[in-house]
């Protein structure tokens, strides 16, 4: 006989199918056709083994292959809408640490687990539980050594080429094009504060609100670096504005600190090879993780400086980003809490374009709650978008012939690739 609790749950997942069939689906779900999961569950198996299921509107083609440094099974799928409880993979559960999930590429979706000990993947399937309907896909994680997860490691394919999008094309406007750079998404969802909130939603909202601003005032081209919920490599990111020949890049992310919850305000970061200090090396080591915790690595090592042309670029370039850092701070500073050192220098790979100037804006701490309160605050975003579009107008005022790096230099800075 069923339990009070089983009971419930079945009614909820009979209605929850009834609501993705196509009689009870919303227009725009019919229209895509993609899968919807609506629960999750990590389990015990036994040989001690473990398994993830998700419960599915329909079946779905899956990939799976594992990763080293750090230890990753990764499941490719076709698009999945995710619709889960916002604590599904957070729980540890046998050979599974945690487990994240999202859009990686558009009509992609990827699941990255993180293994609590090395694992293989014995089975990735999808079956029709016959009493209900509901399509369940499993994975199956066995535990082994080592050395076979090593070779399993290597065996993979893990990053097939995400489809790139092509850079715009030259209409004659002669507007600067400013690169708005929502951090994280998708896969990787940044900071998560004690309330469940991701990094990615918060920068994403302000992100649009922010281009929105600029476009509206009509003075600028404006681009964002991803325009939903989506993982784009840091590499990319970089390319998107380096390709589009980009005046400006303003990377937006939102920083968590829980063993200091009373640390808050604004910090605003240019790039260099020497952080300012140890915790803004510390922040760029963690920012530039964000590729693995998507499960794709990057393997291109620095980009070495071709000749002194392009060293006289990056030196020109860093010298514009620090410009309107310091132009940026003076317009942020009355309206918003600014950290005690509130521009500073570091590694971060997005910041790492050698003719594009680039700014990363740390805009608050999830981890306080006051922070946390203003950054989910309409009103507060309106009051903060508008001094960065203050500030943005300023620099450009004081570059009124705009001394955009010209095409030689522009080659010479290409020779070499940017690692992302």
């Amino acid at each position: 006989m069923l339990t009070r609790a089983r009971l419930i749950r079945s009614c909820c997942l009979a209605l929850a199918l009834v609501a993705m069939s196509p009689a009870g689906a919303q227009d725009g779900d019919r229209s895509r056709g993609g899968a919807v999961a609506i629960a999750a569950d990590v389990s015990g198996a036994p040989g001690g083994s473990t398994k993830l299921t998700l419960t599915l509107s329909k079946p779905v083609e899956a990939r799976a292959f594992v990763m080293e440094r750090p230890d990753r099974a990764v499941i490719d799928l076709a698009e999945v809408n995710f619709q889960l409880d916002p604590e599904s993979g957070r729980r540890r559960e046998g050979l599974i640490q945690s487990f994240r999930y999202g859009l990686f590429a558009p009509g992609r979706s990827r699941i990255v687990i993180d293994l609590a000990s090395p694992a293989t993947v014995v089975r990735a399937e999808t079956v029709t539980r016959p009493r209900d309907g509901a399509v369940l896909f499993t994975v199956e994680l066995q535990r082994t050594d080592r050395e076979a997860f090593r070779k399993a490691a290597v065996a993979s394919d893990p990053a097939p080429s995400q489809a790139k999008s092509a850079a715009p094309t030259d209409t004659g406007d002669l507007r600067p094009l400013i690169v708005v750079d929502a951090g994280h998404g998708g896969t990787d969802p940044g900071a998560i504060a004690a309330t469940g909130v991701f990094e990615k939603d918060i920068v994403f909202g302000f992100a649009q609100a922010l281009a929105k601003r600029l476009e509206a005032a009509g003075r600028y081209r404006v681009r964002m670096s991803r325009d939903r919920d989506v993982f784009v490599p840091l590499g990319e990111r970089v390319r998107i504005a380096r390709e589009a020949k980009a005046d400006l890049f303003v990377s937006i992310h939102a920083d968590s600190i829980s063993a200091a919850p009373q640390v808050r305000g604004a910090t605003i970061y240019t790039g260099s090879e020497r952080a300012t200090d140890a915790e803004s090396a510390r922040l760029a080591d963690r920012e530039n993780k964000a590729d693995a915790a998507a499960g794709t690595d990057s393997s291109e090592a620095p980009a070495d400086i071709a000749d002194i042309l392009q060293e006289l670029t990056l030196r020109e370039t860093r010298g514009f980003s620090s410009s309107f850092a310091r132009t940026l701070m003076g317009q942020l500073g009355p309206v918003m809490e600014m950290s005690p050192k509130p521009h500073r220098e570091a590694g971060f790979r997005v910041l790492r374009s050698p003719d594009v100037p680039s700014v990363l804006v740390e805009l608050g701490y999830l981890s306080s709650k006051r922070d946390l309160d203003l950054l989910q605050s309409e009103e507060w975003r309106e009051t903060v978008t508008g001094s960065m579009a203050k500030a943005i107008d300023l620099f450009f005022t004081n570059r009124a012939s705009l001394t955009r790096p010209g095409p030689s230099a522009r080659k010479a800075a290409s020779i070499a690739p940017v690692s992302p």
